[in-house]
């Protein structure tokens, strides 16, 4: 079994085992309009398509939207009261504006403010962690914690919105992979690897690769947004399970420097990971249209299994016209369906690419750790 294991390339073997979801049933053409009949005179007439934002709202409620990155914890610290249940909050996500955006998860992130210290930065994420499981708590009957994809699916099933913990800033582990795994233990699903002494201009250090490969015994997703292409390309080669970029466009629309090469784009997607698309003015443009033009840009490069969706909602990013919140994303579906995309590509989109990156990281958990147990490097021991 060990040897097994050992030959066991985990991202390819979940690539070719989850297959894709099933592509909702067709949506039927329009027939007349409720109590006329149809007139045999006119049946040879060309039949106008159904409005894309009904066929919208139509496939979202199949496929409903797992978005990337919420900045929901930082933004509930700082108001001094809300009201989540009834949207009386000033916030740019609350229950009502997330059923009406038909999103079934949400990645709360814990990350913390640029600059502050390496014991500040534990802290602050503990801190946000905690106050995720209150909300939570307080809200049985729209919201479920969620850790993996099975999770989330029981989530949306029961008709909750499934809230996943993370992405985290890797300065939260505090150099330390003991630390890592605590917060694994508390719920934590994804850490962003940039800006840390381990994964930087020059890729990662021998502890940054150690990080990686404890990521992937625990099942912690790596976020390589903003992270420099040498550090993303050494963790596409290191890591066993998908990556994810949770903000990133497409440098070739937009050279922003969160933004991906095309070159990159092709190796991520060859490796089956997964970029979410922001829906961030600065990152993706200030239209509908032309967010819409990244994730057609990235699918077409990367393949439509490696592309999903990230709102960056109650952050500090500005959003485009026409998706101010969480509301919005049945506009922006109905963009792309104008496009002509297939059914099967936006179910993808929406759910199914971020489940798939979830069981992914599950499954290089289970076989990592028949293999290799909990990891006692130190970066002093490593890097010193």
């Amino acid at each position: 079994m060990a040897d097994l294991q050992e030959e066991l390339n985990a991202t390819a073997e979940v690539g070719d085992l989850d297959l894709p979801p099933a592509p909702p049933e067709p949506l039927p053409p329009p027939g007349p309009a409720p109590g006329r009949v149809a007139d045999p005179e006119h049946e040879h007439e060309p039949v106008r398509a159904a409005d894309p934002a009904e066929r919208a709202r139509a496939l979202l409620a199949a496929h409903p939207v797992a978005d990337g990155y919420s900045g929901l914890p930082w933004a509930l610290r700082e108001l001094p009261w809300h009201d989540f249940e009834t949207g009386d909050c000033g916030l740019e996500s609350d229950v009502p504006r997330l059923r009406v955006g038909r999103v079934g998860a949400q990645f709360w992130s814990v990350h913390v403010p640029d600059g502050s210290g390496s014991a500040r930065a534990v802290a602050a994420t503990l801190e946000q962690i905690d106050l995720v499981k209150h909300v939570v708590a307080a809200h049985p009957e729209s919201l479920r914690l969620a850790r993996n994809a099975s999770e989330a699916a029981d989530a949306r099933n029961c008709g909750r919105i499934a809230t996943l913990i993370g992405p985290a800033h890797g300065a939260a582990i505090g150099d330390s992979l003991g630390a890592l795994r605590a917060l694994h233990s508390l719920g934590l699903c994804a850490v962003t690897l940039s800006g840390t002494s381990w994964a930087g201009a020059d890729g990662l250090t021998p502890f940054g690769e150690e990080v990686v490969r404890e990521m992937n015994r625990l099942g912690v997703i790596a976020d390589l947004s903003g992270a420099t292409e040498a550090t993303a390309r050494r963790v596409l080669a290191v890591s066993k399970a998908p990556v994810i970029f949770t903000r990133s466009g497409v440098a070739a629309l937009n050279d922003h420097p969160a933004n991906l090469s095309d070159e990159l784009l092709a190796a991520l997607g060859a490796a089956k990971g997964l970029c979410l698309v922001p829906l961030a003015a600065d990152r993706t443009g200030s239209t509908v249209r032309e967010v819409a033009d990244h994730i057609d840009h990235v699918r077409r490069i990367a393949g439509p299994q490696s592309v999903g969706l990230s709102g960056t909602y109650d952050t500090a990013e500005s959003h485009p016209e026409g998706l101010a919140d969480t509301a919005s994303y049945p506009r922006l579906v109905a963009e792309l369906l104008a496009r002509d995309w297939p059914e099967a590509d936006l179910a993808m989109l929406t759910w199914g690419n971020v489940q798939r990156a979830l069981r992914g990281a599950d499954f290089t958990a289970r076989a990592t750790r028949e293999r290799r147990a909990a990891s006692t490097a130190t970066i002093d021991r490593l890097d010193g």
